[in-house]
């Protein structure tokens, strides 16, 4: 069974660097189990050879940093820090088009595919980098792309990825919520068919200890790709 990266780790806590096409839960339906064998939860556990406790979630198309607990008491704590919005989530998301330097996207969102029911949803923004390439896009002859920097405030399916949708600026690689042509573009240019959003900075304090923890995603080869495209690798405060 394949392994994840473990960032760091202590008697109670774990932050692993999450591999893009893997479900940290395991499938509901038997048909869904099938085409996924697997889950990180039960790579986790199998490879730290403990029972370990999901605090929060990413997406099974987005990679990076996520944390999970090591006993239920921390598990707990954890889960209150995230509801009370005291972590700090960072994502980089390479997006269609060229975004205002920051905002804030506040439109509501359903809680999940089907659903009527619409929840109130905060993402905030920061455009790091904006670039082209020689590609021609409609009637232009260039396209155009922003790297961005996303905190979401609330925890919606999908949140950033239909937030920045709504915006015209769909994430490269989106394959739900995204643009086929521009997400082509980009898995020739990189060699590589990923969902360019990747949750590349963690903190929070822990919860036994208070000490402040602050974690930075190391970067997978397509993003360096990205990065040459782009001429500049952003850095984050």
């Amino acid at each position: 069974m394949q392994q994840v990266r473990i960032v760091w780790r202590d008697s109670s806590l774990v932050v692993l660097d999450k591999p893009a096409g893997l479900s940290v839960h395991p499938p509901e339906s038997g048909e869904a189990a099938a085409r996924q064998p697997v889950d990180l939860i039960r790579v986790l556990r199998e490879q730290l050879g403990q029972w370990v406790y999901p605090v929060h979630r990413l997406d099974r198309a987005t990679s990076g940093l996520m944390m999970m607990a090591l006993d239920s008491h921390t598990a707990g704590q954890m889960q209150a820090q995230f509801q009370q919005r005291r972590v700090q989530k960072t994502y980089l998301a390479l997006c269609r088009g060229w975004l205002s330097d920051e905002g804030c996207l506040d439109s509501p969102l359903s809680s999940g595919p089907g659903a009527q029911d619409t929840k109130p949803a905060l993402t905030r923004y920061r455009c790091l980098h904006r670039f082209e390439i020689p590609m021609a896009s409609g009637r232009f002859s260039t396209s155009r792309y922003s790297l961005v920097s996303a905190q979401p405030e609330t925890g919606r399916w999908h949140q950033i990825r239909r937030h920045l949708k709504r915006e015209a600026h769909p994430i490269v690689g989106d394959t739900v919520h995204g643009d086929g042509t521009h997400n082509r573009v980009w898995r020739e240019l990189t060699g590589d068919q990923r969902l360019y959003l990747l949750s590349s900075i963690l903190g929070f304090a822990h919860p036994h200890t208070g000490q402040p923890l602050r974690f930075n995603v190391r970067f997978p080869g397509a993003w360096h790709r990205v990065f040459d495209r782009a001429g500049a690798c952003p850095l984050f405060s």
